[in-house]
């Protein structure tokens, strides 16, 4: 089975189950799914990879938006600017990772690679 099928199987599944079509495939997913990125819809991705994708895209447009607006003029060291973002980012794709798991559990969806 090709990806392109296993992701329309995997999208079906979940829009049956009555999930949200923003939970499942988020405007940066189907980005990425336009540009040719094969990657699958995060409640069937791993805890981990999960994480790692939320985690990075949230801390890095965070931690720009707050330097951009607050960091910058009052007078927070580059250092500081990005270990508050690294640690915003690991708190955001920790809890965004748990909650696609739970949502994964709770829709009884089978494993990505059992599709």
């Amino acid at each position: 089975m090709t990806f392109a099928e296993k992701k329309q199987r995997a999208l079906a599944l979940m829009a049956e189950k009555k999930m949200w079509r923003s939970n499942y495939a988020p405007p940066l997913m189907r980005l990425l799914w336009k540009l040719g990125v094969q990657i699958p819809p995060p409640p069937f991705m791993s805890f981990w990879l999960n994480m790692l994708s939320f985690g990075v895209f949230f801390g890095t447009v965070w931690g720009l938006f707050m330097w951009l607006t607050t960091w910058a003029n009052e007078g927070y060291s580059v250092l500081m600017a990005l270990q508050s973002s690294l640690l915003a980012g690991v708190l955001f794709g920790f809890f965004m990772a748990l909650f696609h798991y739970w949502r994964k559990r709770v829709n009884k969806l089978p494993d990505w690679n059992d599709l």
